[in-house]
């Protein structure tokens, strides 16, 4: 692929075809690692055991800020901005004026009237400009900060020894400026592994030398750079939706894929409230995970069928070799949800016997991110 072609650049595009990849595809805007010459399995292990280096680029930034700062992001958010404090982060959702979902973001407070926002490949962008008419807020879309993202057990011992902070007493959804390898940067707790990782965020100036220093500092850990086909693998054993995905029917409301706790229904009016009040309760199809008995995962869009009647659809999928499991995200009809509910997989490789599981696959209490010591309020 011609990286030269896509309008937003990464520093770190010749650190990537060094180590493999042909850049097979993209992603807003931006091509992205999808494999490197290393087993992505392999790297799935080393994620799991040590420390794995993702570059989440491709994730798109906007900052916001100005006096009304918060309340236009409350305006367009499902959840109460207010309840985030500097240093803090938190997950919310974007739903249309029907109560359907066009974006799932991750808010980062960085001060009073400062916001970061991340994003995938939602209408975030779209939508900006209702929400800042007639307020005085700025939008302004970050292409230069590039996010650095060290999953998995090893990663606070790599990481701790070369910046200033005390970063064993970060806990997940949060995040503070500080200096790593001389070089200043902004370092949060969170990915997208479902190990404990942390994600550096800094200026695309300082991109390869900080790349190459978690990688140098990582080596007597065991710690490598990994692709996204391994994220898609790590992400899908740890229940983890990626928008859109996982909401194939593009009018899917929060309440229909297991996240209703991004709503605030008792904040002040916003952007579908009265939508989602309505809809709640009329859930069409419920989240559930699958194991199903293949040796291979089977693919997004297979039908799921109970009894000869067909009750939903696979949305994303992986083979897991540590579990020796192939794994599902699906949507189903509510009534059958339930944890043991026996179903049919309808694909490429033929009818496939499946069960519903609970989630997540791995890690089912997710004490990998959220240890039992850091669940206590401080």
């Amino acid at each position: 692929m011609n990286t030269h072609a896509h309008p937003r650049k990464n520093a770190l595009n010749e650190r990537h075809r060094a180590l493999g990849t042909n850049f097979e595809a993209s992603w807003n805007d931006m091509p992205i690692p999808q494999n490197y010459a290393s087993d992505p399995y392999v790297e799935t292990e080393t994620v799991r055991e040590a420390a794995g280096l993702f570059d989440v680029t491709a994730l798109r930034l906007i900052d916001v800020s100005g006096p009304d700062a918060l309340a236009a992001l409350n305006a367009m958010l499902t959840s109460d901005i207010a309840k985030i404090k500097p240093g803090k982060s938190a997950i919310s959702n974007i739903v249309d004026d029907a109560g359907s979902l066009i974006d799932d973001v991750l808010i980062y407070c960085d001060g009073p009237n400062a916001y970061r926002i991340s994003h995938g490949g939602g209408s975030l962008e779209d939508v900006l400009p209702q929400f800042a008419q007639g307020r005085d807020v700025q939008f302004r879309k970050d292409d230069d900060t590039h996010i650095l993202s060290l999953q998995g057990p090893k990663a606070l011992d790599i990481l701790a020894p070369h910046t200033p902070m005390n970063l064993a007493d970060l806990r997940y959804f949060e995040h503070q400026r500080t200096t790593l390898f001389g070089r200043d940067v902004s370092i949060a707790r969170g990915g997208y592994s479902a190990e404990r990782g942390y994600e550096v965020f800094c200026k695309a100036a300082d991109a390869v030398y900080l790349w190459d220093k978690i990688l140098e500092a990582g080596k007597p850990f065991g710690a490598t750079a990994v692709s996204w086909a391994c994220l898609d693998i790590v992400r899908v054993e740890g229940a983890l939706l990626f928008f859109p995905y996982d909401m194939p029917e593009g009018d899917v409301t929060p309440w229909e894929v297991g996240v209703d706790w991004t709503v605030d229904l008792s904040k002040p009016a916003f952007h579908g409230k009265e939508a989602l009040a309505r809809r709640r309760g009329q859930e069409r199809f419920a989240q559930v995970g699958l194991e199903v008995d293949h040796n291979e995962a089977v693919e997004p869009g297979a039908k799921i069928f109970k009894d000869g009647q067909e009750i939903g659809v696979v949305n994303s999928t992986t083979y897991s070799r540590r579990l020796m499991r192939s794994l599902a995200l699906g949507h189903v009809k509510p009534q059958f949800k339930a944890y043991g509910t026996e179903v049919e997989v309808r694909g490429e490789a033929g009818a496939l016997k499946a069960r519903v599981v609970k989630t997540p696959f791995y890690d089912p209490l997710r004490l990998r991110t959220h240890p039992l010591e850091e669940r206590k309020p401080r």
